[in-house]
């Protein structure tokens, strides 16, 4: 009979661990080029409303109110959308490990993330995030954004585990040790086989020979 481990909790990042980051400079920077935009007026409003956006103190219509359509353009608010939207794409392989690792030791997952309601919606449904994650910890659902603490506490307190028995994992060093700080487990997520042997490493190990059985 396999033994129970000690780890009973995953917390992830959705951006960065799952898919890619649903609207990071990289993303602003081919919409510039594609809209033709100002890119220091446009990087200018995106860093003044963003982290509002994100807390759930604004919708996406009213943040490209502020960033983009504050004056007349020759697109529209859906065409801009769609590329916002276009921009998410998912690391399959991280996707696989979680749901096996899901199966295989009954682990609860919670999702720990700084994204905006409609953004975060899209990712959701678009990828099937919901299929193995059982709570989202939402930046726009919970009004609160890494790095504070309390979004942590929260996600503790709905997942109802002991620090000690959760392990983190996110791309974002920062992020990182506030959760180290709470005595949460954590992984620095830098790509799918380092965090693989990371999570053995922690007796959540996943036997590659099983994959495709």
């Amino acid at each position: 009979m396999k033994k129970s481990p000690s780890i009973t909790c995953l917390f992830l990042d959705i951006g960065g661990v799952l898919l890619t980051n649903g609207w990071d400079h990289d993303s602003r920077r081919r919409a510039a080029s594609r809209f033709k935009l100002k890119w220091d007026e446009f990087e200018n409003r995106h860093k003044i409303n963003f982290d509002t956006y994100e807390q759930g103190k604004l919708t996406l219509e009213e943040y490209l109110s502020r960033v983009v359509f504050h004056q007349k353009r020759n697109f529209t608010r859906t065409q801009f959308r769609n590329f916002m939207f276009s921009q998410s794409q998912s690391f399959t392989e991280m996707i696989d490990l979680m749901i096996r690792l899901k199966t295989l030791y009954g682990l609860k997952i919670i999702v720990v993330s700084n994204e905006g309601r409609e953004l975060n919606a899209y990712r959701i449904k678009k990828f099937k995030l919901n299929r193995f994650v059982d709570s989202f910890v939402s930046s726009c659902f919970v009004h609160l954004r890494k790095p504070d603490e309390d979004i942590f506490r929260l996600a503790l307190d709905m997942a109802q585990t002991p620090a000690r028995q959760v392990v983190y994992i996110e791309n974002t060093q920062t992020f990182v040790q506030v959760a180290e700080g709470l005595g949460i487990r954590t992984i620095l997520h830098r790509d799918y086989e380092t965090t693989r042997s990371q999570l053995a490493s922690f007796g959540i190990p996943i036997d590659e020979r099983t994959v495709d059985e």
